[in-house]
C-alpha cells in the first residue's frame, strides 16, 4: 500500500472522532475543523513508525489533545462557544440526547475525560495518557462529573 491509501485509509477511520473530540473540547465547528486538519496534517509529516493500530489510535489523541490546548490558549479565540447545530452524534433515543447535551454543558476539566470514556470507549488509563494525567486523577474527574451530572439531571 503506497503512503497516500495508509493516510486516506487512516483519515477515514480516524478523521470523524477526531473532529468529535475537537468539537467537544473547543466548542465550535470552525476551531474543531481547524485542529481535526492541523493533527492529520502532522500524521501526514510524521516519521513515526507505528506499531500498530492502537499505538496510532493513541499518538492520534495525545497529538489532538495538544492541538486542542494550542487553539484555546490564542488570546483572539472567544470563551464562549455554543456546541449547538454542530453536528452532535446521532442517537437512538430522547435520554441519550439530553445526556449528551448534559454532559457538553459539564466544565472541561470533567466533559473531555467522560467523553473519552464514554463515548469513545477509551480505558482510565487511556484517558490519562491523553490527558497528561495520572489515572487516579481521571477516575476522580469521571466520579465528579458523574456525580455533577446525577445533580442536573434529578434538578430538571
Amino acid at each position: 500500500m503506497t503512503a497516500e491509501e495508509i493516510f486516506e485509509k487512516t483519515y477515514t477511520a480516524y478523521g470523524p472522532a477526531l473532529y468529535r473530540f475537537c468539537l467537544v473540547h473547543l466548542g465550535g465547528p470552525a476551531d474543531a475543523e481547524d485542529a481535526a486538519q492541523n493533527v492529520m496534517l502532522r500524521l501526514w509529516r510524521t516519521d513515526t513508525a507505528f506499531q500498530g493500530e492502537e499505538h496510532l489510535r493513541r499518538w492520534l489523541a495525545r497529538v489532538t489533545v495538544n492541538e486542542c490546548k494550542r487553539i484555546s490558549c490564542h488570546p483572539w479565540r472567544s470563551r464562549t462557544v455554543s456546541l449547538e447545530g454542530c453536528g452532535e452524534p446521532v442517537f437512538d433515543g430522547q435520554e441519550q440526547r439530553e445526556l449528551y447535551q448534559a454532559v457538553m454543558d459539564l466544565p472541561g476539566k470533567y466533559r473531555v475525560p467522560l467523553y473519552l470514556y464514554y463515548y469513545e470507549g477509551y480505558a482510565v488509563d487511556e484517558v490519562g495518557e491523553i490527558m497528561g494525567l495520572n489515572p487516579s486523577t481521571v477516575q476522580t474527574r469521571l466520579a465528579r462529573g458523574r456525580a455533577k451530572l446525577k445533580t442536573m439531571l434529578t434538578e430538571e
